[in-house]
C-alpha cells in the first residue's frame, strides 16, 4: 500500500514529493475554474491528456522501427503514445459541444500544467504546437457546418501536421540539448508521416464510432446549442 501511496504522490508532483501540497492546491483551484466554466467528464479527460503526453515524451521511449540507414538517414522511431495525442483534438470536440469558445481556457491550463510535468523545451514546444493546432482545430469545428463525426475527422487532419511539425521541432531540440544527439534525431520526413498516421488513426476510429451512433439516432449530429450560443453573442 506504501508503494503505491508513493507512486502516486510521485506521478502527481513530477518525482518532488515534498511539493505534494502546493500542487493538490494547484489542482484543486484548477479543477475549480474548469468547473465553473461549464467544464464536465470530457473537460477533465482533455485537460489531464495534455500534461500527460507532455510527460511521456521525456519518459516513455520511443519504438524503433528503422535503424539509420540507407531508406531512412535518421532511422524511424514511433512513441507508442502517439495515438493517444491523436485522440486530444477529438476530446476537445467533446468539450468544445459542452463548453463553446471556453473550451480555450481548458486548453491553456493543460499547457500551463505541462510546463511541471514535462522538460521545458518539450512544454514549451508542446504548448506552442497545441496552440496553434487547437485554435486551428477550433476554427474548422466551430464554424463549418458538418455533422459531428465529418467535423472531428476534417479538424484533426487539419490540426495534426500543424501540431506533429512543431512538436518534433521541439523534441528533436530537446534531444540536442539533453542527450546530445544530432539535429535531425527526430523531425525528418519519415518521423513526420509515422507521427501523422498515428495521431490520424485514433481520430479516424472514433469518427467511425460517432457516425455509427449518428446513424442509430444516438447522437444528434448537429446539437451544438452552447456552441451556437455562444457564437451568437461573439
Amino acid at each position: 500500500m506504501m508503494a503505491l501511496w508513493n507512486a502516486l504522490v510521485s506521478a502527481l508532483t513530477n518525482a518532488q514529493p515534498g511539493l505534494l501540497l502546493p500542487v493538490l492546491a494547484g489542482l484543486a483551484v484548477t479543477s475549480t475554474i474548469i468547473w465553473v466554466a461549464s467544464g464536465r467528464f470530457w473537460a477533465f479527460v482533455y485537460f489531464a491528456t495534455i500534461p500527460f503526453l507532455n510527460w511521456s515524451f521525456g519518459i516513455v521511449p520511443n519504438i524503433e522501427l528503422a535503424t539509420p540507414g540507407q531508406t531512412f538517414a535518421h532511422g524511424l522511431e514511433l512513441n507508442p503514445l502517439t495515438v493517444v495525442t491523436g485522440l486530444v483534438f477529438v476530446f476537445r470536440d467533446f468539450v468544445q459541444r459542452r463548453m463553446g469558445h471556453k473550451v480555450l481556457i481548458v486548453m491553456a491550463l493543460a499547457i500551463a500544467w505541462s510546463f511541471f510535468y514535462a522538460w521545458p523545451v518539450i512544454a514549451l514546444a508542446s504548448g506552442i504546437a497545441f496552440a496553434i493546432s487547437e485554435l486551428t482545430d477550433w476554427l474548422i469545428f466551430t464554424f463549418t457546418k458538418y455533422r459531428l463525426s465529418t467535423r472531428i475527422l476534417l479538424s484533426s487532419a487539419i490540426a495534426a501536421p500543424v501540431d506533429t511539425t512543431i512538436f518534433l521541432y521541439g523534441a528533436d531540440l530537446a534531444r540536442q540539448m539533453r542527450l546530445g544527439e544530432e539535429p535531425g534525431n527526430m523531425l525528418h520526413l519519415a518521423n513526420w508521416l509515422v507521427f501523422i498516421i498515428g495521431k490520424m488513426t485514433g481520430a479516424v476510429i472514433i469518427s467511425w464510432w460517432i457516425r455509427q451512433r449518428e446513424k442509430q439516432g444516438k447522437v444528434d449530429p448537429y446539437d451544438d446549442d452552447r456552441m451556437n450560443a455562444a457564437l451568437a453573442q461573439s
